[in-house]
């Protein structure tokens, strides 16, 4: 009997079949396979990597039970124990690459048996173990030999195998430029490519996860991946029954789409919106992560960004903005910012209520914040001439909802040349009163800060200034003057503003002031104390404030008590008397307006 065949007969050789039962349980506990590892099972096993000499005698071909099971065992084991990263180099020192490498050859001799197939699987598993996340142990498989026996794996008949030998090639083309380019010159993309169309979804997942790696910063490659013609499959996985499959070509798309701008229009005419829409909605984060990320790849071309918001795209990437992931969320912020950039896509914004989820979102990196801002920057630039008009013609002719919502994007986007056109000319104004005088709270919140912006935009009033008047004709001409009601302290200020033109106005005097002020029609005076009072108003005092504003005609207290209630609307809202209050000023609201505007608009230079 020769030595393999007493090997092959040996314990050793019939519990390989059993030993990656063993081994498994083991290398889950981590103790333990630091124990194995110390105990020299590493080198142990290395040996068992290859077959012992035959006799002269023994070299003719015959059957033999358990043949291979050796080399098998030990390679899986090895395989589970590179699982560590510090075992790793362990096992390479230890020579365990180069019989790995040789295993891959074992069918050469013309023979395969689903011994073979099963050996050559393992082995494959145990090389990408060993290089996962290894630069070194990716280029000692290189050098080694390791590729060349891996591609010709992928044309083998059977399927385990081709998927093994892929993911050994995904492993070591992944940022690899070398392992990279002697891939694509062992010819391995027209098997690739073919495997894509694979109804085997492990295979086609294999495959598009090593395309993609191919791929990836290598635009020399991307380009002969194309020419190959992977890009019509690599569509059509898309609409794969495996999610991971899906993920992979969304992210391959996204590559393709990276700076050729002829690609991302061939994507798009080639169908893959419809599909990368749909993944939007999926359940799986992942995959929504990377169709919006090929979407935003694809939403730097013009044409491209109206036809993903024509086929229903907008919502669903408006939607991902509450993801509470920050990658996800941030691939949604950068291809809505790519589809702002078309001015077509503007109403269609505002109509999905797009602007104010941009506004109001939570987002969770500084990068989502700056994109998010580029965007509605972005929005904002587009909204004059046609757009404007069209704007215009929607607030005039849509349901009563749509012109609301247009009136408050215009309100927050418009620029200050066009307000008395959109807001005076165009009612828009009162769409903002109707939002206001609502009583749906929501509807009233926004009603205040589209106000509070456009008060800002309209370049309203300022803190007044005191401008010294000079006396009244009653006061010139009076030599006794009787003044009633008055305490002297307000009188000696009153006489010392008539005369000087300025007085320092403390808090605890300012309200009488005004009253003495209103009374002998001192404007400036007036001027001066609204100034001083309106810096004392809160959310516990606006109420009385702008009575009192009402009680003295203080016009500029009046209206800095309005800018005050509408930039703090939602913190007044739930206090007593906030709607009644609310329902009094609403005409003096509106007549604030038109005159900011229109003042506003009088001082644009033609």
């Amino acid at each position: 009997m020769d030595s393999y065949w007493r090997l092959a007969q040996s314990p050793l050789a019939k519990n390989a079949p059993y030993l990656e039962f063993s081994v498994r349980p083991l290398t889950s506990a981590e103790e333990v396979v630091n124990v194995i590892v110390e105990g020299g099972a590493i080198p142990a096993l290395v040996k068992h990597l290859q077959a012992p000499p035959l006799a002269e005698s023994d070299r003719l071909p015959r059957p033999m039970p358990f043949e291979h099971e050796v080399e098998k065992g030990s390679a899986f084991a090895l395989g589970l124990l590179a699982v560590k990263p510090e075992h790793q180099q362990l096992i390479v020192d230890s020579g365990a690459l180069k019989h790995l490498v040789d295993l891959l050859k074992r069918h050469k001799n013309g023979l395969t048996s689903r011994a073979i197939n099963s050996l050559i699987r393992r082995a494959a598993d145990a090389i990408t173990n060993l290089a996962h996340e290894n630069s070194s142990i990716k280029t000692r498989v290189r050098k080694e030999g390791g590729i060349p026996p891996l591609v010709h794996l992928l044309e083998f008949a059977d399927t385990k195998v081709q998927r093994a030998a892929a993911g050994a090639l995904r492993t070591l083309a992944f940022k690899n430029d070398e392992n990279k380019n002697q891939i694509v010159e062992c010819n391995a993309l027209p098997t690739l490519i073919l495997m894509l169309r694979s109804e085997d979804a492990a295979i086609h997942y294999e495959a598009v996860g090593v395309i993609g790696n191919l791929v990836h910063s290598s635009p020399d490659i991307k380009k002969e991946v194309l020419l190959a013609g992977a890009l019509q499959p690599v569509i059509g996985l898309l609409s794969s029954c495996c999610s991971e499959s899906q993920r992979e070509a969304a992210l391959l798309l996204g590559q393709f789409a990276a700076t050729d701008s002829d690609c991302k229009v061939h994507i798009v005419q080639r169908g893959a919106v419809r599909p990368l829409i749909e993944m939007l909605q999926s359940s799986d984060v992942q995959l929504k992560e990377m169709s919006a990320f090929a979407l935003g790849r694809l939403a730097q071309d013009t044409h491209n960004q109206a036809g993903i918001v024509h086929n229903g795209g907008l919502m669903p990437l408006l939607k991902l903005l509450d993801s509470k992931n920050g990658s996800l969320q941030h691939n949604a912020a950068f291809a809505l910012y790519g589809l702002a950039d078309n001015e077509d896509n503007v109403s269609d914004f505002i109509r999905v209520g797009g602007i104010q989820r941009l506004q109001d979102g939570e987002f969770i990196v500084q990068a989502t914040k700056d994109c998010v801002a580029k965007t509605l920057k972005r929005l904002e630039e587009k909204i004059h001439g046609r757009v404007l008009n069209h704007l215009l013609y929607l607030m005039r002719v849509s349901e009563k909802a749509f012109q609301r919502r247009v009136a408050l994007t215009l309100a927050h986007l418009c620029s200050a040349d066009d307000q008395r056109k959109i807001f005076i000319d165009y009612n828009g104004l009162e769409l903002l009163m109707g939002l206001l005088g609502s009583y749906n709270p929501k509807q009233q919140l926004d009603g205040a800060v589209a106000l509070c912006k456009l008060a800002n935009k309209a370049m309203t009033l300022s803190p007044v200034d005191a401008a010294p008047p000079s006396p009244t004709p009653q006061e010139k001409e009076a030599r006794d003057i009787e003044i009633p009601n008055i305490r002297w302290e307000v009188f000696e200020l009153m006489m010392r503003f008539i005369y000087t033109g300025s007085v320092d106005i403390t808090l605890d005097i300012a309200q009488d002031l005004l009253r003495a002020a209103d009374q002998y029609l001192l404007e400036g005076l007036k001027r001066l104390c609204e100034y001083t009072i309106a810096q004392d108003i809160s959310l516990e005092n606006v109420s009385s404030m702008y009575e009192l504003s009402e009680a003295f005609n203080a016009i500029s207290l009046r209206h800095t008590c309005i800018l005050f209630i509408l930039e703090h609307y939602d913190k007044l809202g739930g206090k007593p008397g906030h709607s009644q209050l609310i329902q009094h000023i609403i005409p003096e609201i509106q007549n604030y307006f038109v005159k900011a505007i229109t003042k506003a608009n009088s001082n644009i230079q033609p």
